[in-house]
């Protein structure tokens, strides 16, 4: 079986999704507007530069600061309600057809994310994949965060989780692909035969171009509203549908066998997950 595994952040939606969220931890309480400021500016720098080991572990420990205390199904409420509103506009165009592709070939699509996995969830449920990978927390006996990470789904972490997920659900890596714009996912990209740099930042591009994978731009942020066929469609539509469905899977099935064979690579000698329990 093969799969096809996507990075959140800048490969399926346009901004950080954390920081996408901050107005509505806003009106919830949750946070202040200075909060949210240092989230923008935070998004900029990772927008324009990329992010690198010491500045996600910098928003990573101030996240855990900011959240202890939390209550877990009051955030899971606050993202579902404002999921539409905030992440639908800034879903890429060329990642949903790329899912679309993926499942009319058979593949199994999971979205593999350091984000929280109250938002990873409900957005990988919106978007109708089969799962996915993601950052969970430590919650105590009243359902609040305490401030520590279960698991941290980051780097080599990310290719571990994706190699326990393919022994469990058969699927063969080596013939499956990955989607990431960051040069800290490269554990993830080199976990399979068909990598592909998304929007790559400066370190990924040259690796990238080093190794020969395959590097797209994703450009054109659209509404799923726009994307999901109507069920009343006419018969004569549902036949074009199929048909372009058809041809998407084909033209998946055409760009894996015209990709350079990289092989499995994953980088499993690295340290293992100290968040891990």
């Amino acid at each position: 079986m093969q799969a096809a595994f996507f990075d959140l952040d800048k490969t399926v939606i346009a901004k950080a999704s954390i920081a996408a969220f901050g107005r509505h931890f806003y009106r919830g309480g949750l946070i202040n507007r200075r909060v949210i400021a240092r989230a923008v500016v935070s998004q900029i720098i990772y927008l324009h530069l990329g992010a690198s080991e010491q500045k996600l572990a910098r928003v990573r420990e101030s996240m855990l600061t900011l959240t202890k205390g939390w209550d877990q199904q009051l955030i899971r409420d606050i993202v579902r309600e404002a999921l539409e509103e905030t992440v639908e506009p800034i879903i890429y165009a060329e990642a949903l057809d790329l899912i679309e592709a993926h499942r009319a070939a058979g593949h199994k699509v999971y979205l593999v994310s350091a984000a929280p996995e109250e938002i990873v969830q409900p957005l990988a449920e919106h978007l109708g994949v089969d799962g996915y990978i993601a950052t969970r927390a430590v919650v105590d006996e009243e359902g609040r965060y305490a401030g520590e990470m279960e698991f941290y789904a980051y780097g080599p972490f990310k290719a571990e989780a994706m190699v326990a997920l393919a022994e469990k659900e058969g699927i063969d890596l080596a013939e499956s692909s990955a989607y990431s714009d960051s040069y800290t996912d490269l554990p993830m990209l080199e976990a399979v035969g068909h990598p592909v740099a998304v929007n790559p930042d400066r370190v990924l591009a040259k690796a990238a171009h080093e190794r020969e994978w395959e590097v797209m731009q994703f450009t054109k942020p659209v509404r799923l509203r726009d994307r999901v066929s109507v069920p009343s469609l006419p018969a004569t539509a549902m036949v074009a549908g199929a048909t372009a469905a058809a041809t998407a899977g084909a033209l998946v099935a055409w760009r894996i066998a015209r990709r350079p064979q990289v092989g499995r690579q994953a980088r499993l000698g690295w340290p293992r997950n100290p968040f891990s329990g």
